[in-house]
């Protein structure tokens, strides 16, 4: 496990906590997969909530995962290493039943990577429970997406947990669509709950095809599409090195993207999904949004995995447009 910062090296604008003032730390909530990445270099932490959780929580936020993990080493090994993340593991439940998740992880010349995703483990059957419902009442921010929607009962526990949260809980629908692990009904479903939607240039057309949406071969009146028919406030797409589009009913924000020496793009998406949640809750303008999320998803696109651990350089780095 590489080593982590201790939280006290981290300046104060990165913990998002101004000097004297004392405020409770926002409820950030990835729920979903949480799964071992097995990558040509070694196993990485991963799954797009868990990851979401994590970068989250490097800007203050208290990051907390919703998942499950089996009865097994890896399952242990999982919640220990998100332990020394920093990430509230409470809500990580423990199937006797069923093994913890893999993922196969194959990468391209340019760091692109396709997966194999095991089937049946631990998180295809999260289980409603007292304990979420009272998590669900208290939190500000939930991602999840449609991968961990592929068993009844884990979607079950998903759709639940969104309706019961509060009003004015950003909700973010990362549709993060793998394999054949999606259907119309859980598309329709996601985007329906959700204040928010990301998804990325290869899923825009997929998606609006599952829904039997027209497509046009303008991102901005795609993105409007999914805002008008599902009532979002916020349709982001990535379009990997070529940076993004934020689209809302009243404008739009493309970044170019940052050219950085990728080695992996695994959690790019995830880290940029966190802060544009957290940049959102601070009611930046979308172009502020939009950069800072580039760059944070371009660090991320510049090291090993999902789940790195920021240097004082990478802190100084994110500065520039916190």
């Amino acid at each position: 496990m590489p080593r982590l910062l201790s939280t006290t090296t981290l300046p104060v604008w990165w913990c998002g906590v101004s000097s004297g003032k004392t405020e409770r730390a926002p409820l950030v909530v990835g729920i979903g997969e949480l799964t071992w990445d097995l990558l040509p270099g070694g196993k990485q932490l991963g799954g797009a909530p868990s990851n979401f959780a994590y970068i989250s929580s490097l800007f203050g936020n208290r990051g907390i995962i919703v998942s499950a993990v089996g009865d097994d080493e890896l399952g242990r090994e999982a919640i220990a290493y998100c332990d020394q993340l920093g990430l509230d593991t409470n809500y990580i439940q423990v199937d006797d039943d069923h093994p913890s998740s893999t993922v196969q992880v194959s990468l391209d010349e340019h760091g692109q990577p396709s997966f194999e995703i095991a089937k049946q483990i631990a998180w295809d059957f999260l289980t409603w429970n007292k304990d979420l419902e009272q998590l669900a009442r208290q939190v500000d921010v939930i991602c999840f997406g449609s991968l961990a929607q592929r068993n009844q009962v884990s979607r079950d526990t998903t759709e639940r947990f969104l309706r019961a949260s509060r009003e004015g809980c950003l909700r973010i629908f990362d549709t993060n669509l793998r394999q054949a692990f999606f259907s119309p009904t859980v598309l329709k479903t996601g985007f329906a709950l959700a204040t928010v939607a990301k998804l990325n240039n290869n899923e825009l057309p997929v998606v609006l095809q599952t829904l039997g949406l027209p497509a046009t071969d303008d991102p901005v009146t795609d993105c409007r599409l999914l805002l008008e028919q599902f009532g979002l406030e916020l349709v982001c797409l990535t379009r990997g090195a070529h940076g993004s589009w934020l689209v809302t009913r009243d404008g739009a924000s493309e970044h170019p993207g940052f050219r950085v020496g990728v080695i992996d793009t695994v959690g790019s998406g995830d880290a940029f999904a966190a802060a544009m949640a957290h940049q959102l809750r601070k009611g930046a303008s979308l172009d502020v949004i939009n950069e800072f999320a580039n760059r944070v998803a371009s660090w991320v696109a510049s090291r090993p995995g999902a789940t790195p651990v920021p240097s004082e350089h990478d802190l100084l780095h994110f500065a520039a447009s916190f």
